[in-house]
């Protein structure tokens, strides 16, 4: 396993999930939830990925430290708990707003 490109993997799939987010929430400031609910998707898949990729490693490394520490293995565990708690306060945020936005409604012709 190359392990630097492992890291890299954690690094951007972290970034995409903030950045779904991100768009999610500007979305949701417009009252557009259909693509809310596309992003905060792809938010959750790209999380996933980023968290599938950490256990990996959790796995591999056995609490023995058989994994090497470095600056950037620091800095993709960085990005991955910044990415979740930017998620999760971002989820609460769209939720305020479909709370005070009023649905919008089709008018017939």
């Amino acid at each position: 396993m190359d392990m630097e490109s492992t890291v890299m993997e954690l690094i951007i799939n972290a970034g995409e999930a903030r950045s779904y987010a991100m768009q999610a929430l500007r979305a949701a400031k417009q009252g557009d939830w259909d693509l809310v609910d596309e992003q905060l998707t792809e938010a959750s898949a790209a999380s996933k990925r980023a968290h599938d990729v950490q256990t990996m490693l959790i796995g591999m490394d056995e609490g023995c430290g058989k994994i090497p520490v470095n600056l950037v293995m620091v800095h993709a565990q960085d990005h991955i708990m910044t990415s979740m708690l930017a998620r999760e306060m971002i989820e609460e945020l769209i939720e305020i707003h479909r709370q005070r936005q009023p649905a919008k409604t089709v008018q017939a012709a």
